[in-house]
């Protein structure tokens, strides 16, 4: 048992805290700059969209307004609306403006295949209906091209937490900046294994058709292109802002989807797995790591508690465990008064962990295409950040 606990022990400290440190050395003493520079190439925006009526002709007008210049044009694919969207978009004109009206849903994958087909910009931008991008934000991506080693670049994700409940900002807050400052220590030593599937742009020449059905594109196209050769990076100074969902319960969805899409991506792309995949090491110890850590935390607190029968010190360890998980479980639901803030980060904790044995049971049973099993829709708030303050900060 006593082995059991210290194995377990290394396995979530290897995932959580051995790993981004690895990866912070590794691009501290050898990074790999990539070169930056004007690149005026013509861009087609693409954007898949379900059900998305209430914030079409706001996110329509914002996306003209982005260096027309640069934008040859904007692709928008209603994948099988039933809320009026598909006739919004018969009715919408402009001279950049190219609609694609799919009468079935058929996922977000094959509505991106859709407008890929269309597309004839040199560089392809994926957006999502919510995300607004700052001032100035596109040439700052596009300027990453100037680089012919890379392939693929992913903006600087900020997001709005107002009116959220505390584990749901603790888990757009605190988590996703540690998430963002793992992923920008890949991209200094080589690549990321995946980036913001709101915000991107990749050379139209490199890109791939998505599977069918799959959930995670923004995984799959960066690696496809790297398997190609090329590097993936971020760029911190362009920035979007979009909203996750404001309570829990929807974050628990929205992160079971995305979990579940990991076993899928393995499913659907196993040369992920191989050699042939140079982000290998990357792709099991940030991505993989994290679908095994829940069962070794049970481990955990299991081995701590049949070790604390015969032992105080085993016993002080195992109630502290049970402490934190419980004080996560009720901050949950109620706020527990003077360590509400450390009890909201152990509830994003546990939320992201039991969605994780969710997400495995959800991949394994899920009857009929897996995307279904969340769909956010066009439900969440609009960003309240200044685009214009964030640009220029």
């Amino acid at each position: 048992m006593t082995a059991l606990f210290w194995v377990s022990f290394a396995v979530i400290a290897y995932a959580y805290v051995g790993y981004p440190v690895i990866m912070f050395l590794l691009a501290r003493f050898f990074p790999r700059p990539w070169r930056k520079g004007d690149f005026a190439a013509p861009v087609s925006i693409v954007m898949a969209v379900h059900n998305g009526a209430q914030r079409l002709h706001a996110q329509v007008e914002h996306l003209a307004s982005l260096e027309p210049e640069l934008v040859r044009e904007v692709i928008i694919v209603s994948d099988g609306s039933n809320d009026g969207t598909a006739e919004i978009l018969n009715h919408l004109q402009g001279a950049r403006l190219r609609t694609i009206v799919l009468p079935e849903q058929a996922g977000k994958a094959a509505a991106l295949n859709h407008g890929l087909a269309v597309a004839t910009g040199e560089i392809v931008l994926f957006i999502d209906i919510r995300p607004k991008v700052a001032p100035g934000a596109l040439r700052k991506l596009l300027s990453n091209f100037a680089d012919p080693s890379v392939g693929c670049v992913a903006g600087e994700l900020v997001l709005n937490t107002e009116g959220h409940d505390a584990a749901a900002s603790a888990v757009s807050g605190v988590y996703w900046r540690y998430e963002q400052w793992i992923r920008n220590c890949e991209a200094a030593w080589d690549s990321p294994v995946g980036v913001y599937g709101g915000f991107y742009a990749a050379r139209r020449n490199l890109v791939r058709p998505f599977p069918e059905g799959i959930i995670l594109d923004d995984m799959f196209q960066p690696l496809s292109i790297l398997r190609q050769g090329y590097r993936s990076v971020l760029d911190r100074s362009a920035i979007v802002v979009d909203t996750w969902p404001g309570k829990v319960s929807g974050e628990f969805q929205r992160k079971i989807r995305t979990l579940a899409g990991n076993y899928q991506l393995v499913s659907l792309a196993p040369w992920i797995l191989s050699p042939r995949n140079r982000v290998l090491f990357q792709l099991v110890s940030h991505k993989l790591m994290r679908l095994v850590v829940p069962y070794f935390f049970v481990l955990l607190l299991l081995s701590a508690t049949w070790l604390g029968i015969d032992s105080m010190a085993w016993r002080a360890v195992a109630i502290a465990q049970w402490a934190f998980w419980l004080a996560a479980a009720l901050a949950l639901k109620v706020r527990v008064p003077v360590i509400h803030r450390v009890a909201s980060a152990a509830s994003a904790l546990l939320v992201l962990n039991f969605a994780a044995v969710i997400g495995l049971y959800k991949f394994l049973f899920t009857s009929g295409p897996l995307w279904k099993i969340w769909s956010p829709g066009g439900q969440a708030a609009e960003p309240a950040i200044s685009l214009q303050t964030r640009e220029s900060a």
